[in-house]
Parts: C-alpha cells; structure tokens; sequence
C-alpha cells in the first residue's frame, strides 16, 4: 500500500515537472512568436519608410527634372524673342535706309526739271510774261510745294560763308560786294533732303 502511494507521489510530481517545463516551454514559444511578431512589424515599418523615402527621392528627382526642363524653356524662348527683335529692329532699318535711298533717287531726278522750269522762267522777259508764264509759274511753284512737303529744302547759298559740307566751289571771282570766302554766286542750286545735302550748291566765292 505503501509503495503504491510512493508510486502515485512520484507519478504527480512528475507530471507537475513536465507541467511545469510544458508552461515554460509555452511561455518561451509565446515570447519567441511575440519578438518575431515585432521583428515582423519592425521591418515592415522600415520596408514602408524605405519605400517612402524612395517613392519621395524619385519624385524630387522628377520634379527637379521638370523645373530644369521648364527653365530650360523659358531660356530658348526669352533667346528667340531676343532674336525676333533685333530682326524686327534690323528690318524697319533696312526698310527705312532703302526707303531714304529710293527717295534720294527719285529727288536727284527731279531736280533737273526744277533747274529747266527756273531756267525757263528767267528767260522769259517781263514785258513777255503772258498766260503762258503764269502757267509755267504756277506749275513750279506747286512742283516746289510738294518737294517742301517732303522736306526737300534749298540750300541757302549766296551770301553765305562757304561751307564744303553744303558748296561745291568751282571759281573764284573778284567782288566788291563780299568779302572773302564768301559766296558770290550761285550758279545752281543745292538741295538737301531731310537735312541730308541730296546735291551741293554750284558756287563762285569771293576772293
């Protein structure tokens, strides 16, 4: 009787052991599965921060690409406005200059008959001036009209000081009424054309 309660003793105490070391081992496992399962959620908040940070370095690199482009851009088009402009600047200048070559040419043209309806009128005495010379006359002076308006002006000559950038001196002549280097004559006329000389006056000066 005694041995079978030594027997009974012994078998609960060893089932209270392996009670004991089944708990233990529970425990360890529960531990070993709660750090895992925070390993787990640790990486996978890494892998998250990993693939934000990513996701933001790939989107800053884009955005810096897009603002290179775009600056990129606004230079090519602030060069050819540049350009654009000094063209437009450089054609309304050659428009112009051939503008003022044309008119010069067509003035130098004309000049010939102002110098023919002068030469006309001169010699058409007084006593003959008739309906025929206040035709001619009115004809010149509206001829001198237009030529005003288009700011083609006479050159003032006789009496004046000789100035080579407006007389061209081809003699000179003793006279009593300038001093000299003074113009005594003006044998034809000199124009000028917007305060260009188009053609320098014939003179003699006084010597």
């Amino acid at each position: 009787m005694a041995e079978n309660t030594e027997e009974i003793l012994n078998e609960t105490v060893n089932e209270e052991v392996s009670t004991d070391e089944t708990v233990e081992a529970t425990e360890e496992t529960v531990e070993t599965a709660e750090a895992a399962t925070d390993n787990a959620e640790a990486a996978a908040e890494e892998t998250v921060a990993s693939d934000k940070k990513t996701k933001k370095g790939k989107s800053d690199k884009k955005l810096e690409a897009l603002e290179a482009k775009n600056a990129e851009l606004e230079d090519r088009v602030k060069r050819q406005m540049a350009e654009f402009e000094n063209f437009r600047k450089r054609t309304e200048k050659e428009k112009a200059t051939m503008f003022e070559m044309g008119a010069k040419s067509v003035i130098e043209k004309l000049l010939p008959v102002v110098d023919n309806f002068e030469r006309g009128l001169a010699s058409i005495a007084e006593d003959q001036r008739g309906p025929v010379y206040e035709g001619m006359n009115m004809i010149y002076k509206q001829l001198m009209t237009e030529l005003e308006k288009l700011d083609v002006k006479p050159i003032e000559a006789l009496g004046q000081e000789f100035n080579p950038d407006f007389h061209n001196a081809v003699m000179q002549v003793e006279s009593e009424e300038f001093e000299e280097g003074i113009v005594a004559q003006e044998l034809q006329k000199g124009y000028t054309y917007r305060d260009n000389v188009v053609r320098h006056s014939m003179v003699a000066v006084a010597q």
